[in-house]
């Protein structure tokens, strides 16, 4: 094949990858280790691994990245995964510049510079995206990610991110949950997804009232209601008493026009007298002393006020 045409051929080839193509699709179009060793030695393309050849000398891009990790790791076993795949499925708001892969556990896989590859037991059936780039399905990639994540926070907040940005549903995350067995706290996981599915609903672990009781609190009243200029309002828990109130919400809170019937309620209530502390339920998980700190400050100003 002479040099005008094996180029057109691997520019074809390489163009749905952003610029790179495997070595062996090149071979299966007539493109010879020997032909790919002349573009090379000529400063046309270059080598961007043992088994990846970029047909050009610019900067990789992250899809091409992405297409390089799977062909060096082993195409029958690798998917992107985790927070690449959310990448890949429109993820933004959140920077991971490595390229993470899954692979089945029981292959061999070497290091791969700017990759991080995780080994799986299993794959779930049906986890897979079917077509393009071999990834996982959002749902998937997001359980995943939260186990491979360094902190709870930065598990939930991935956790939170992939059903706001509407990657995937609650309820495809519940169930991805059940299917997916990851390493790493999974007690933790496990709350945030029903948190984020069921919302105010899965409290019942959580416990808000068992919280103030631990700290030492008065208990509060549950579905307390308000009369205001705005109609009747019913709020999560209060203490009456003290004119407080905690407002406790769900991942649906931040959807839609949610927020603004938020506001409203709370505007209604504070209006009347009443002062309302907001607390996300997921921010409840992670953050339980510091809310519980002001929900102290909270009953305090008002006994020193009386």
């Amino acid at each position: 094949m002479d040099g005008h045409r094996r180029r057109a051929v691997a520019a074809n080839l390489a163009e749905p990858h952003d610029g790179v193509v495997s070595r062996a699709e090149l071979a299966a179009h007539g493109v010879t280790r020997h032909d790919v060793a002349t573009e090379v030695a000529s400063g046309r393309w270059r080598r961007a691994g043992r088994q990846t050849v970029a047909v050009h000398t610019g900067p990789v891009t992250e899809l091409a990245r992405r297409w390089q990790a799977i062909w060096e790791t082993g195409v029958d076993i690798a998917a992107v995964d985790g927070v690449s795949a959310l990448h890949h499925a429109g993820l933004t708001g959140y920077v991971d510049g490595r390229v993470h892969i899954s692979a089945v556990h029981n292959h061999n896989t070497s290091r791969l510079e700017g990759a991080v590859i995780h080994k799986v037991i299993r794959r779930v059936t049906g986890e897979l995206v079917g077509a393009g780039l071999p990834r996982a399905r959002p749902e998937v990639a997001a359980i995943r990610a939260a186990h491979w994540a360094v902190s709870d926070r930065q598990a939930a907040l991935i956790l939170l991110m992939t059903v706001q940005q509407r990657l995937t549903t609650p309820r495809r995350l519940a169930a991805a949950q059940r299917l997916v067995r990851g390493r790493t706290r999974r007690a933790f996981i496990r709350a945030v997804v029903r948190d984020i599915a069921f919302g105010v609903q899965s409290l019942g672990e959580l416990d808000f009232a068992r919280l103030c009781r631990e700290r030492g609190l008065p208990e509060p009243s549950r579905q307390v209601v308000r009369e205001t200029a705005g109609g009747r309002i019913y709020l999560d828990v209060g203490w009456e008493e003290y004119a407080l109130a905690v407002e406790i919400d769900g991942a649906q809170h931040q959807e839609k026009l949610a927020v603004m019937e938020d506001n409203l309620r709370q505007n209604d209530v504070v209006l009347e007298g009443d002062r309302v502390l907001r607390i996300n339920i997921i921010g409840l998980r992670l953050e339980t002393d510091r809310f519980l700190d002001q929900v102290v400050r909270g009953l305090t100003d008002e006994i020193v006020a009386a």
